[in-house]
């Protein structure tokens, strides 16, 4: 299945795509040899068509984008951050379930 609505975001477009966005940004920092990584991408890929319009969700490759990664203080691997604003409005360390990040991007929708 493509991830066609899931965008994968770097260095040259991350200001852009995830700070200035007009709708909240759920950001998935994972790698390709991360398997709860894959897990929880699967997931992504699945909810975001029903989030079409009112949250964006991206991926980024830490080891693409590592300043990134230090910037916003990921040491593990997947972690989920939610942008609104500019700013992080919230944070989820490790794999979780859909429930779990509903529950994450739910107040800021």
């Amino acid at each position: 299945m493509a991830d066609s609505s899931v965008l994968h975001v770097g260095d040259a477009d991350f200001e852009e795509t995830v700070l200035n966005s007009d709708t909240p940004v759920l950001v998935d920092f994972w790698a390709t040899w991360c398997g709860p990584c894959k897990a929880v991408g699967v997931l992504l890929e699945k909810m975001a068509p029903d989030h079409e319009g009112s949250l964006t969700i991206a991926k980024i490759d830490v080891d693409r984008a590592p300043g990134i990664a230090k910037k916003y203080g990921v040491r593990n691997i997947p972690t989920l951050l939610v942008f609104k604003g500019g700013e992080v409005v919230g944070k989820q360390v490790g794999a979780c379930n859909r429930k779990r990040i509903n529950a994450l991007v739910g107040p800021h929708l």
